[in-house]
């Protein structure tokens, strides 16, 4: 029995383990953020990691003050985080599209560039992007600082960051399916988009929820081009909140943050289908 217990020990017991820990060390953020969010003093000295108080407090302050409009951060958020990810996934796939199913030349060099491009932070890129549209602003004011047009376009230069995810999951594709439709007649947007594009689900569902993730977090660029209150982003209105006063604006910080969640989970919840379905469809085939 003794042997058996260490056999199973060392093949399984200590990943138990490792599981356990991993699981309380991803934990205990989320409940300092639960119990500072629902603790209505909101001060870093009164919060801890069980919460002891209960109070929605924080949650109505975050509405209730019109120097900090949260509900208009948040859907200038949203209508960032959809142009933009639409916006990428879209420009991404046509890239893959032509870097997996054509042969030209530059092509290699052009993979290698994008994948170049990424590995630079985007504070390289931050003052050159505020005074070019800085001038942009002069001439097309819609598209200047301190608007959420102008961020966009900002955010829309880096559409092509999932190129490599896509042209992956294109390259796995046949390409007897492209060759069958060509002998039927059918041109590169009919195979792009009523062939090939319906089989890319699950990794276009991927990249949308990647985009959306990281325009959500996105802080740096947006801190440089919405500066006023009403164009803010999530990011930057509870980095100005826990700024004005780090102590003792806890609890709105971290109710923010809880309120942030929703619409990934939301995002995730309905892609998730997606992502299943299209893993299942390729097992069964295969």
């Amino acid at each position: 029995m003794g042997v058996t217990d260490g056999r199973w020990w060392r093949e399984v017991g200590w990943r138990h383990v490792i599981g356990v820990l991993a699981v309380v060390y991803a934990a205990v953020p989320i409940l300092y953020i639960l119990s500072a969010a629902l603790n209505p003093l909101g001060s870093v000295t009164s919060t801890g990691v069980i919460p002891t108080r209960f109070s929605l407090e924080n949650f109505a302050a975050l509405f209730s003050d019109p120097s900090r409009p949260f509900g208009r951060w948040m859907l200038n958020t949203l209508i960032v985080c959809l142009s933009v990810t639409v916006v990428q996934v879209f420009c991404s796939a046509l890239a893959a599209y032509v870097f997996s199913r054509f042969r030209f030349t530059g092509r290699r060099g052009g993979l290698l560039t994008l994948l170049l491009i990424q590995m630079f932070p985007q504070i390289l890129a931050s003052t050159a992007l505020f005074l070019l549209f800085t001038d942009l602003g002069d001439i097309v004011p819609s598209l200047g600082l301190n608007t959420l047009a102008g961020y966009v376009l900002v955010l829309c230069g880096f559409a092509l960051s999932q190129v490599w995810l896509i042209k992956g999951f294109f390259d796995a594709i046949p390409k007897t399916l492209d060759e069958a439709a060509t002998v039927d007649g059918a041109g590169h947007a009919t195979i792009f988009f009523r062939i090939l594009l319906p089989l890319l689900q699950p990794i276009l569902a991927v990249t949308g929820l990647l985009s959306f993730v990281g325009v959500i977090n996105e802080f740096l660029l947006a801190s440089i081009f919405l500066r006023q209150a009403e164009v803010r982003t999530v990011a930057v209105g509870l980095y100005s909140i826990i700024d004005a006063d780090r102590s003792n604006n806890l609890g709105l910080f971290a109710a923010g943050a809880l309120l942030t969640i929703i619409p990934v989970v939301l995002l995730m919840q309905y892609l998730q289908r997606y992502i299943v379905g299209g893993i299942t469809a390729g097992g069964v085939k295969g």
